[in-house]
């Protein structure tokens, strides 16, 4: 087999010859045609393609008299912009003009999927573009010459598109999953807002069927009090701020299988554990296992009150906002002095409280689970670009 000819790990059923390396200024032509100021000027959005300037949530503010000197770019056409040096190369999702600082370049028979996963892939950014790369910082640029030289893979067309097509499918897959996920995120954090009482009001917005007695106000440090006992007990499992995903109230390792002999606040499962450094870090869990604290956390024992509840509390927007009227500047922690004061509005009932905590875990269970499926979709998209490319 020649240098210039090699063949992907992976390949759809059909295809054996091997591909060709062929040099990027081969495959792509760049061109620069200007004068079509009755186009409609672009914004790159980088890792999704191209949008109008007039549809884009930004307000970009542009000299409408020099539009005769952007270039125009064609739809599925590759764009080097101004920071290409570290997202790679990207796509035209539509006709347009473009800043003149910017280069474009065309193929012919070649299917654009195919190469935009290849020219934002970490190979080519971090090992075939970096030589082509000079400059410090965000002053970096990328040497056009140089980078034409770049060698590339070149496939036969059918074998380009059926990448193509499975790379689009998988995209599609990964963008409804995404969307699902981000629709559960928002119906959580609505329906935590409507849930619990605002404004001074005695009852939600939002209730379940049966309930209809007044909440009442309580304050925090009669809802929960906090746990100071400290422990180096070996065999304790020990949670610290890294193990926990910001927001999600989840750990991101099996921290069982961390060795370690650090001292910590013990907690019980039941507790709740709230960072109360840098509080809008969202460093929340509901213990689901007895264990240690380690660092700045508060173990928060619940009294009288539901556990899943007391989880739901410390996420609510009333919460939220006296943690976060913290003490110190660089590193902010929320003050108990203040929170243990404050009052919050109550369900009387246990059974409210439990039912609340309930509709609040089958949520959270539905976010996880969406969640494990987009980052599943993710890492098989990987996983197939590094075996799919040579």
């Amino acid at each position: 087999m020649q240098d210039n000819e090699k063949k992907p790990a992976l390949r759809f059923k059909g295809f054996t010859d091997p591909w060709e390396q062929r040099k990027l200024g081969e495959v792509f032509e760049e061109y620069s045609e200007k004068n079509h100021a009755e186009l409609p000027p672009l914004t790159i959005i980088q890792g999704g393609g191209t949008i109008r300037r007039d549809e884009s949530e930004r307000a970009l503010q542009y000299d409408k008299s020099s539009l005769s000197n952007y270039k125009m770019v064609n739809k599925d056409d590759f764009i080097v912009h101004l920071r290409s040096f570290e997202g790679g190369l990207e796509k035209a999702s539509s006709q347009g003009i473009i800043s003149p600082a910017y280069h474009t370049f065309h193929g012919e028979d070649v299917d654009s999927r195919f190469y935009y996963a290849y020219f934002r892939s970490k190979k080519f950014i971090n090992k075939d573009l970096k030589p082509h790369v000079y400059g410090i910082r965000d002053g970096r640029s990328i040497d056009i010459e140089g980078m034409k030289t770049i060698r590339i893979p070149w496939a036969s067309y059918p074998e380009q598109k059926s990448i193509g097509d499975f790379l689009t499918h998988l995209d599609t897959l990964i963008t409804l999953h995404q969307r699902k996920y981000e629709k559960l995120v928002n119906i959580k954090k609505s329906m935590l807002d409507k849930m619990f009482p605002k404004n001074g009001a005695s009852v939600p917005e939002i209730r379940f069927k049966g309930f209809t007695d007044l909440w009442e106000q309580r304050k925090f440090e009669e809802i929960a009090v906090r746990s100071s006992v400290m422990s180096d007990k070996k065999g304790l499992p020990r949670v610290e701020y890294e193990d926990i995903i910001s927001g999600a109230g989840r750990l991101n390792k099996d921290i069982k299988l961390k060795e370690s002999e650090k001292v910590g606040i013990v907690f019980h499962k039941g507790d709740v554990l709230y960072g109360k450094l840098r509080p809008y870090l969202q460093n929340w869990l509901l213990a689901s296992f007895n264990g240690l604290a380690v660092g700045d956390f508060w173990v928060l024992q619940p009294q009288n009150t539901d556990s899943s509840f007391l989880y739901r509390l410390v996420q609510s927007q009333q919460f939220d906002g006296v943690a976060n009227q913290s003490t110190g500047t660089k590193m902010p922690r929320a003050d108990w002095k203040l929170v243990s004061k404050t009052k919050f509005a109550m369900p009387h009932s246990v059974d409210e409280q439990a039912a609340i905590g309930a509709y609040f875990e089958h949520l959270d269970t539905l976010i996880t689970l969406h969640r494990r499926k987009l980052e599943k979709l993710q890492n098989i998209k990987k996983s197939c670009l590094e075996k799919m490319f040579v």
